[in-house]
């Protein structure tokens, strides 16, 4: 059956305005939904949902079965009964149009605890159990989660193998005796969870109803300091002190000279592939229990990926190691029925990549940024796009269209303009219009981009180790006429929804 033609936007929720530091799940992420719908968009593009670590990265995060409590809205809350009006109005003054995710962070946690006392004394009718029944239909992860989080908190926010040997090592000797002391703080974590799990289903279900697909994403490999490489670490080539043998990464690259040097620790294919996959499968339902559509981090590394030797300064010393190979995805598909999951496979990429996305029958990623280097045959050049392709006019690792044109030099500068009109400030515009009128079946463009933003508003910068992830926009951005001209052009190239049904597979 032919693929429909589709357009959407990426955009974290992060980024979505508000009073209180940070985008969350309250009333301006509903306002953003009427707006895709209102624009003919029938996607919406998010980024990990889970808890961020060190750097506020959703690619670093405390465990890929969480949600971030961040998210979590006040205003959502005041209106269940957890909290009175007074207490959620009494924030501190937080900036427009960045996220503060320490100042957030402080400022929600005393909102918790408040509602937390509301929840025990029975102040909201019923909830009580609903909580209870929550924790135990997510035991299988939400118990390691929890005790791991109630331990690092204890202990000053440490990664986990600076704690005592015994914590460190799971023993359960120590384990069981945390768990008793820690009691309270364990169902602290478990609370932010439900109250993050209740408000994304809503907006989910929201989101279903107005016809919007979520397209969510799954790093490939998890954070070092997390949950899931504490309390399965026999899955990761670790050392006997919990540390990497060997780390992820990538080669130099369009983005670094020396390579990406991430620090994940890698999996133990070796292992997971004699226990049928079954821990990776369920890690692959969690991202799938957010989203109707997974994009799958680095797809050239279940190929093959770069192992890096652990103590090195750059990327550059690595070399490429089998992954698990379409045998992995069998199983995968054998567990769910289908493939819900677009590849992002750009970087170095070989022809056995090519072919295990083509056999699994994944769309790959094209981003137009990487078009003009004045090869006639680059993929990513409009009208070499084929129809199986996710087209991006930018990504959140790129700059923003427009950041981008302005630090092109004159000679790359040129060849842009040859195949546009207008001004700079039309250069985004251009780039979305070329975007959708390719014969990829789905286009995807940052918000930043349809507001035709320059490199201030860039979302992250690869190797930089702080000042990601922050961009938000205001509310006074999403216009009438933003979402007539994004309806327009949804009309012209056939993108506009059809049907109201959110598809499980591209």
């Amino acid at each position: 059956m032919k693929a429909p033609r589709r357009a959407g936007i990426l955009l974290h929720p992060t980024s979505l305005p508000g009073p209180f530091g940070i985008g969350d799940l309250g009333p301006s992420a509903y306002r953003w939904v009427d707006f895709l719908a209102d624009s003919g968009l029938t996607l919406w593009q998010v980024l990990p949902l889970a808890p961020t670590g060190f750097g506020d990265s959703p690619y670093q995060c405390l465990s890929d079965f969480a949600g971030n409590p961040l998210l979590i809205s006040p205003e959502l809350m005041a209106e269940e009964g957890l909290l009175t009006s007074a207490e959620m109005e009494d924030h501190p003054h937080f900036p427009e149009g960045m996220a503060d995710y320490g100042a957030a962070s402080s400022f929600k946690s005393r909102l918790f605890a408040a509602a937390r006392r509301r929840l025990s004394d029975g102040s909201v009718p019923g909830m009580r159990e609903v909580f209870h029944r929550f924790r135990g239909e997510e035991r299988d992860w939400l118990d390691s989660y929890g005790l791991y989080l109630a331990i690092k908190r204890s202990h000053r926010g440490l990664p986990w193998w600076q704690w005592e040997d015994g914590l460190a090592r799971a023993r359960s000797r120590d384990i069981a005796r945390a768990r008793a002391e820690l009691a309270g703080a364990i169902a602290a974590v478990a609370f932010e969870q439900f109250l993050f799990r209740r408000q994304w289903d809503a907006l989910r279900a929201y989101a279903r109803g107005k016809g919007i697909t979520i397209v969510g994403d799954l790093p490939i490999y998890c954070a070092l300091d997390s949950a899931d490489v504490w309390s399965g670490r026999k899955y990761f080539q670790l050392d006997r002190s919990g540390r990497p043998t060997v780390t992820a990464g990538v080669p130099p690259d369009y983005f670094s000279s020396t390579g990406q040097l991430w620090g994940n620790p890698v999996f133990r294919w070796d292992l997971l592939r004699r226990e049928r996959y079954a821990w990776w499968i369920r890690r692959v339902r969690a991202a799938l229990r957010n989203s109707d559509l997974v994009r799958l981090d680095h797809f050239r590394g279940y190929v093959s990926y770069w192992a890096v030797p652990a103590g090195s300064a750059t990327a550059e010393a690595g070399r490429w190691m089998p992954g698990p190979g379409i045998r992995a995805f069998d199983r995968l598909r054998r567990a769910l029925g289908c493939l819900p999951f677009l590849a992002e496979d750009l970087g170095v990429i070989t022809a056995d990549v090519v072919q295990a996305r083509d056999r699994l029958g994944l769309p790959g990623m094209s981003v137009l940024q990487f078009a003009f280097d004045g090869r006639s045959n680059n993929p990513y050049l409009p009208r070499n796009l084929r129809p199986r392709t996710v087209v991006y006019t930018g990504t959140h690792d790129n700059d923003t269209t427009l950041g981008w044109y302005r630090r092109l030099d004159p000679a790359q500068r040129k060849l842009v303009n040859a195949g546009r009109t207008g001004g700079e400030r039309s250069v985004a515009w251009n780039f979305i219009r070329m975007a959708w009128e390719s014969a990829a079946d789905t286009a995807i463009c940052p918000l930043q981009d349809a507001l035709s933003l320059g490199g201030e508003a860039r979302m992250n910068r690869p190797g930089a180790p702080s000042g990601n992830w922050r961009w938000r926009f205001r509310a006074a951005d999403l216009t009438p006429d933003l979402a007539a001209r994004l309806r327009g052009l949804n009309e012209r190239t056939g993108r506009l929804p059809r049907e109201r049904s959110a598809p499980l597979c591209m």
